[in-house]
């Protein structure tokens, strides 16, 4: 009767786990049938837990305050991280991004920087439709991508992600020179 007990409990378990079988490797499955316990599955690592989905920063030869807090601001409210996407050198974009690396670790943002090569507008294409995991792209109205954008000569519809361009105040006129400032306190 014991026997019989067992025979049942290891069919039990053979039919438990039989749709389970075609994502089983061999060796998981001989291990299964023989009854020996399968090896623990290894402990998610840091980088796996927090994957989280990505707002891409297209980065060009400037990056101004306007379009990071744009980004800080985006990525906190909608609990994303950010991969920084540049044709730069990567001793350019690191100097870039120094500035602001301090409000990105305060805010819980973690930033991934990927170098492009080739061709500008088709190298980002391709980075982009190889990365699922960025929602959209942000880039400067005054930049390259976001004149290009704006001028035609880039098409939205070859970009696989949406994108948002970034007024930026010294582009808008806001902005006046330090020269002329100064001028007008001493004169009022």
């Amino acid at each position: 009767m014991k026997q019989m007990t067992q025979e049942i409990k290891r069919m039990l378990e053979a039919l438990a786990f039989a749709s389970a079988g075609d994502n089983l490797t061999r060796r998981q499955k001989s291990r299964i049938i023989a009854g020996t316990p399968a090896p623990l599955a290894k402990p998610e690592t840091d980088a796996v837990k927090k994957q989280r989905p990505q707002i891409g920063l297209y980065l060009g030869s400037e990056l101004s305050t306007d379009v990071m807090q744009y980004v800080v601001q985006t990525c906190t409210r909608l609990n994303h991280d950010l991969t920084v996407l540049s044709f730069q050198s990567e001793g350019e974009v690191q100097a870039l991004l120094d500035p602001y690396r301090n409000t990105l670790a305060e805010a819980g943002i973690e930033m991934l920087v990927t170098i492009l090569a080739g061709e500008p507008p088709a190298a980002l294409v391709h980075a982009l439709r190889r990365r699922s995991d960025i929602a959209f792209l942000i880039c400067s109205e005054s930049g390259y991508l976001g004149r290009g954008l704006m001028q035609g000569s880039v098409h939205q519809d070859s970009i696989p992600v949406p994108v948002v361009l970034v007024a930026v105040s010294e582009a808008a006129g806001v902005h006046q020179p330090k020269e002329e400032t100064a001028t007008r306190i001493r004169a009022a």
